[in-house]
């Protein structure tokens, strides 16, 4: 089973909210996922990210692979002050 760590289209439209979920490689894009780890709203003032970054690395160490998008997203999230990054569940 190839998993991906990948975003999630939720919201409604012309206002997208994303989660961030481990799910199958080849299962759709908004399909079921084996967890959610966080969640982003790109349209909030100061880009609103929470991502559980245990969570995140414990999926990579198990084999998933990230999208370039998340992978991004989670630098980010270590760089910037103002995300909220959650380290424990």
């Amino acid at each position: 089973m190839a998993l991906k760590i990948r975003l999630t289209r939720v919201g409604t439209t012309h206002t997208p909210i994303y989660r961030v979920a481990v799910a199958e490689a080849r299962s759709r894009r908004d399909g079921d996922a084996v967890e959610q780890i966080g969640h982003y709203n790109p349209r909030a003032k100061g880009t609103q990210l929470t991502l559980d970054v245990v969570r995140y690395e414990h999926w990579l160490s198990v084999g998933a692979k990230a999208s370039d998008t998340v992978n991004g997203l989670y630098k980010r999230a270590k760089r910037a002050e103002g995300a909220k990054v959650v380290t424990a569940a």
